[in-house]
Formats: C-alpha cells, structure tokens, sequence
C-alpha cells in the first residue's frame, strides 16, 4: 500500500483509533495484521519471505542468548547472517553476478551456462534484512535481550510505518516500545499528522513534479542543451531528496500518532559541508547501520592509515551495492568513498584558521554548502543511471551541448513551489518540522497546514512516481 494512497486514507485513522480503542493485550495482533495486510498490497506472497525470515533470526536469538559456550555462539550468529543475506542475495543479486560470470567466462574463454531466475524483487526486502541482522547482532552482542514473543518479534519486523522503506530500526529502540502501553496522547497524535501533511506535500508535489523534468533530461540527454541538463540534474537532487525524505516523514509521523519514536532519517543533508557531514544527514539509519555492524568491525579508524582507507571504501561498496544489483550503484558508492578519504586527508593537512571573523566564517560555510551540493549532485547521475555509457552520455551532452536548443522548460509554479520548500527546509535545520511549527505562532501555523494542504490537493503532479526506495 502506498502512503499516497486513497486506501491509505482509509487504513491509516482505522488502524490508528483501534489501536487505541483495543486493550493493551491485543494491540500487538492488531499492529501484527494490520502490517501484514499493509505489505499484503504489494504482491501477497512475498509475505511468506518475510516469514522466513522472521523465523530464522527469531530462533537464532533465542539460541544466541541461551548458548553459553562462544564458539557455539558465534555460529548460530553466522547461521543466522548467511541463512537471512542469502534470501536477499537470491531474489536481488542472484542475476546480476550470474551474469558477470557469464561476461567473465566469455573473456577468459571458458564455459558457463546461463541460467537466470525471473522472479519480482520484494518490495523492502532489503530494509527489512538489515532490520532483522541487526536484532541478532545486538543479541550476540549481549546489548539485546533475545525477544520470547514471536508475535512482537514479528511486529517489530513487520511494523507498518517503517516496514517498506525504513527507517532501519534497532532492536534497543523499537521492540522496548512495543512492549509498553502507549496512553492516548494528544500532542503525539497532532505531531504525527503534522510530519504526514509534510510528508505528502514534499512528495507529491515536491519529488512528483520535479521527477516529470528529470525524466525528459534522463530519456534522451544529447537531445538538451548543457543548462537544461544541469537544471534536470538539480532536479534530481531534490527529487530524491524529497521522494524518501517524505516516505520517512510520513513514517515517523504515522507510528508518532500511534506514539511511537521512529529514529530521524534526514536532517537537512544539502546543509552539508562535507561528503562526512552528508552522511550523518542522508539515510542516517543506513549510515549508522555500517558504521557499527561494517565499519567498526573492520577496526574503524583504529589502524594504519592505509588499512583505514581500506575500510572506508569497503563500507561505501557495500552501501551502493545494497542500492541495487548495478555496477553504476557501486561506482556511485566508491565515488562518495574517495570523496570522503580525500576530504579527510586533505582537512589533516591544511591549517586551522585560529580567530576567523563572522563574515569569514558564514563565506567560507556557503561555499563548502555549495561545492559539496555541487559533488553530490554529480555523483546522483550514477546513482540514477541505468548503466555505465548511460553515465556517459550524461556528462558528455552537460559539457558538449552548450549550443544546443531544446524545448525543455519548466513551470513557474514548480520553481515556486521549489523554492518554497527550500525556504521551510532551511528553517528545518537542526530541527523536525512537528517542532518547528509548535515554535510558531497559531494564525502562522495554521497557515501553514492550510497551504500545505491545498497545495498538496490542488497541485500535486498528475504522474505519480513509486517511492524511489521502493526498488531496495
């Protein structure tokens, strides 16, 4: 089901006043069904996959906890990674190395047959796997208590908000919340419907009419001139941004209405100064999820300088490979790893300015804001490519194409619309927008939820585009 639904509109206050009409004792069960009937919209039974799942990591846990010897330990750990990363390697990757073997064999000379499953990826499944490692590496690491009711183990998997397109959840943050008794509170249920009229308005009229201008750009690059391709690249930008920084939004604001914390999933990332400070902005759920299970593992920064760099462009490997079975998501990770290596080399060598002047300070801020916007908006184009020569031609029509004339224009009402949503996203820095518009004054807050209301309504794009993180 889609949270920019008309079912959606239906599910979301049923589920949400029985959820508090029901006695605490079946609530579980409510949320648990409910869930399932929320995936159940996609394709029904894929459901079963999730199932597996759940019971694999689900006995593991308990067989974690109670196994005192640590070898003994330590295997059903690997049992448990090994048996839930190949169900996601089957139905993701399966394709995409069998057919790099295939390429392989072709080179080198040698036989392989080609044999290809053609089968619909999941959707989510990639959320919902790291979910469930990340419950049985907290338990193994003793930080987690094995979870004895299947019932709210399989909830915190399922849970609806979060279950398609995160946040990635830790076992620390949402099982604990599932097991206590949420009171009806007013002021969660007004900031939960606060983040979901954010939520759809930067998605549906946001990431929805900016991605109609992407695609022109995307589908036939050689056939627009150098600006119009820039002006569709920064579009990208701000599509993406707005089409998961909304999903997430809607999320959080759908399990906050219910009384539930969901961990922030963005915070304000074109702020950034730096591809470092990016990631602690973007996907913060994903980011910090390597940066504990993958990159501390491997030792962090706790080892020679080379062996660190190692590190680094493990984890953001693996980062854009878990986007998608596609050598231009790898390609998109190792850019952003070697960015952040240079950038952190580079912030050792050069000389910290002792007493800097406001002005200086606010100067050299804006241009590090710019130039890192500027990095990860060319960095997007693999991230939105479909193959390498796609890469390509991209970039070869932005610095070739500078006389070219094209009839790409764009609306005034969607660069008012962008600039609009820019100009609340920067009073969001550091902040959420539920506790943003609590800082406001009424006639200026309500202001604000009619607009957002009737912008969403009146213009939202008459193509509606499939969340982008849909696909992982």
């Amino acid at each position: 089901m889609l949270f920019n639904s008309y079912e959606f509109l239906i599910f979301f206050p049923l589920v949400t006043i029985l959820f508090y009409l029901l006695p605490y004792k079946y609530r579980w069960l409510h949320l648990l069904a409910a869930s399932c009937y929320f995936y159940m919209f996609f394709i029904p039974q894929y459901i079963l996959i999730l199932l597996v799942t759940i019971i694999i990591d689900y006995a593991a846990g308990i067989f974690i906890e109670k196994e005192t010897n640590l070898k003994r330990r330590k295997t059903w750990l690997v049992v448990s990674i090994i048996s839930t990363v190949s169900v996601l390697f089957i139905f993701k990757y399966f394709n995409f190395f069998n057919q790099n073997i295939l390429e392989l064999s072709h080179i080198l000379g040698f036989y392989y047959p080609e044999k290809f499953i053609s089968i619909a990826l999941p959707i989510g499944l990639s959320f919902h796997t790291f979910q469930s490692l990340s419950y049985v590496i907290e338990v193994y690491r003793g930080k987690q208590k094995a979870e004895k009711h299947f019932g709210i183990y399989s909830l915190y998997v399922m849970f609806y908000p979060q279950l398609v397109t995160g946040p990635i959840e830790r076992p620390q943050n949402l099982l604990r919340q599932l097991r206590e008794i949420q009171k009806f509170d007013y002021s969660n249920l007004r900031d939960g419907l606060r983040l979901i009229i954010w939520g759809l308005f930067v998605k549906m009229v946001i990431a929805d009419n900016l991605g109609s201008y992407v695609d022109q750009i995307y589908t036939n690059p050689t056939e627009h001139s150098s600006l119009s391709i820039a002006i569709g690249l920064i579009f990208y930008s701000f599509q993406i941004y707005g089409d998961f920084f909304g999903y997430s939004t809607i999320a959080i604001g759908c399990a906050k209405a219910m009384g539930f914390n969901l961990i922030d999933n963005f915070k304000n990332p074109y702020h950034s100064q730096s591809i470092s400070e990016f990631w602690q902005r973007w996907h913060i759920s994903l980011s910090t999820w390597f940066r504990d299970y993958v990159y501390f593992s491997l030792g962090g920064n706790r080892v020679k300088i080379s062996r660190w760099m190692i590190n680094i462009i493990i984890v953001f490997a693996l980062s854009g490979l878990w986007h998608g079975a596609n050598w231009t998501f790898v390609a998109w990770g190792l850019a952003h790893g070697l960015l952040y290596i240079l950038e952190t080399l580079i912030n050792k060598i050069l000389p910290q300015n002792g007493n800097p002047s406001r002005l200086f300070t606010t100067i050299k801020k804006s241009i590090l804001i710019l130039k890192n916007f500027i990095f990860v908006t060319l960095i997007w184009v693999l991230f939105r490519s479909v193959d390498i020569a796609h890469v390509k031609n991209i970039f070869t029509s932005l610095v070739n194409n500078i006389n070219v004339q094209d009839n790409f224009t764009v609306k005034p009402i969607h660069w008012f619309f962008l600039v609009f949503f820019l100009v609340i996203d920067n009073f969001l820095k550091d902040t959420r927008f539920d506790k943003w518009t609590s800082n406001i004054p009424l006639l200026a807050r309500w202001s604000v939820y009619l607009l957002l209301i009737y912008f969403t309504i009146t213009f939202s794009s008459v193509v509606s585009y499939p969340f982008i993180y849909f696909q992982f």
